[in-house]
């Protein structure tokens, strides 16, 4: 009796431990966020008074980086064009670049296709892909950031790395009619998310950004809101 009370208290006890790690595995996870999201690199750049404007855009979750088509001598057509996608605008204006985890990029349209597979995905790793929409305007939800010409000709190739080598589409009919996938480089993950490649992409800019910025609001905070494009 005395030996089935003491493994019954034993269980007991590394049922609360393993119940305190899954708590505490999520919480350590959003305090290094949040440190993370205030820390900054670059913290020595200041906006320019003229120069380039880009934008991230937000839909609440993800950010992409949206970019003029041509600028700085510099010109996105030839590498992603209009071919590319099921109908491009007329004017082609502005290239809007994300990366994700493969499956839930391909998998998941819309945020009610997310799947206990595509979680788990996003969670431990798997092959990045990247995202690009061709529009005339840049969008909703946007904060603009001015670069430098410089600063904009890094941020353009570290875009451009990524694509590893000549941009490879991806058979998938994308989220619209405007927008395809590509190959990337590398792994996306619970560590290395589609905001945090944003964040290291302006980072090789020279930008100021967020130091480890897992989630949009850790990310945005440090740039202009903007309704409309800006000059």
């Amino acid at each position: 009796m005395r030996s089935w009370a003491k493994g019954r208290r034993r269980k007991g006890r590394w049922g609360r431990r393993a119940a305190l790690a899954i708590i505490a595995i999520p919480l350590a996870y959003l305090l290094a966020a949040a440190i993370g999201s205030v820390m900054p690199v670059n913290a020595g750049w200041s906006e320019p008074e003229r120069g380039t404007t880009i934008y991230l855009r937000s839909n609440g979750v993800h950010v992409d980086i949206v970019m003029p088509a041509r600028a700085q001598g510099l010109d996105w057509q030839p590498l992603l064009p209009a071919d590319d996608v099921q109908s491009a605008p007329l004017d082609v204006r502005w290239y809007g670049f994300g990366a994700g985890e493969r499956r839930v990029y391909l998998d998941t349209p819309q945020w009610s296709d997310i799947t206990p597979r595509t979680v788990w995905a996003a969670m431990t790793g798997g092959k990045r892909v990247l995202h690009v929409d061709q529009t005339a305007e840049p969008g909703f939800d946007l904060h603009a950031i001015r670069l430098r010409p410089e600063e904009y000709r890094r941020l353009w190739a570290a875009i451009r790395a990524e694509f590893d080598g000549q941009p490879r589409r991806i058979d998938h009919p994308g989220y619209g009619l405007d927008d395809a996938f590509y190959h990337g480089r590398g792994k996306a993950s619970a560590i290395n998310t589609c905001n945090q490649w944003v964040a290291d992409k302006l980072r090789l800019a020279g930008v100021k950004s967020s130091a480890w910025a897992p989630f949009q609001q850790g990310l945005v905070w440090r740039y202009r809101s903007v309704e409309a494009p800006t000059p």
